[in-house]
């Protein structure tokens, strides 16, 4: 079967200092059944594969030069094959958005401000494997780190973000313990 694909090139958000993944989302919403999308970025978007693949799409990447990336998500065989979508459930609230008023104060703290990813994201995983369960990290970032939460999460750590004015975000990182990380 021949997949249609729709283009999105989200580089310029990226340099320009924002986050892609709503537009990313959004264009993924709007795809019909057969039907994938071909993104541009400047980066290889590793944290994004994981969220499309729970969405139903494999992907292709390819790497352009200059470190730009051509990723292709496409409907995944088990999706094609799946009966009529279920009803779409209502989207919970954004994770990490709860109060970290009973957690301890941060052990440390990165300023990854004027970063182009996925270097934030790279140098904050780094420093939290050398931490020790129930530490706080304290990341500042210009842009909502989205493509970070999933992966905090996967590797049993707890976090919340409060967006402290334009292009400055601070997230707060509650390192998980040893028995949740091997989970």
């Amino acid at each position: 079967m021949t997949v249609s694909l729709h283009t999105l090139d989200v580089r310029p958000i990226l340099k320009a200092g924002g986050e892609p993944l709503a537009e990313i989302m959004n264009a993924t919403a709007a795809l019909g059944s057969g039907e994938g999308l071909r993104l541009l970025a400047n980066f290889k978007p590793v944290p994004l594969f994981s969220i499309m693949q729970k969405k139903g799409y494999a992907h292709h990447e390819k790497e352009l030069g200059g470190g730009d990336w051509e990723i292709v998500f496409e409907p995944s065989a088990a999706a094609e094959a799946a009966a009529p979508a279920a009803p779409a459930e209502t989207a919970p609230a954004r994770p990490g958005q709860d109060d970290a008023g009973g957690w301890p104060a941060p052990s440390r703290s990165l300023d990854n401000r004027g970063m182009m990813p996925p270097e934030p994201m790279v140098t904050t995983l780094e420093a939290i494997e050398s931490m020790a369960a129930g530490e706080v990290l304290e990341g500042w970032y210009d842009r909502d780190p989205l493509l970070l939460y999933p992966e905090l999460e996967t590797r049993g750590h707890e976090h919340r973000c409060e967006k402290r004015g334009p292009g400055e975000y601070r997230v707060l990182i509650r390192c998980g313990t040893r028995q949740e990380r091997a989970s």
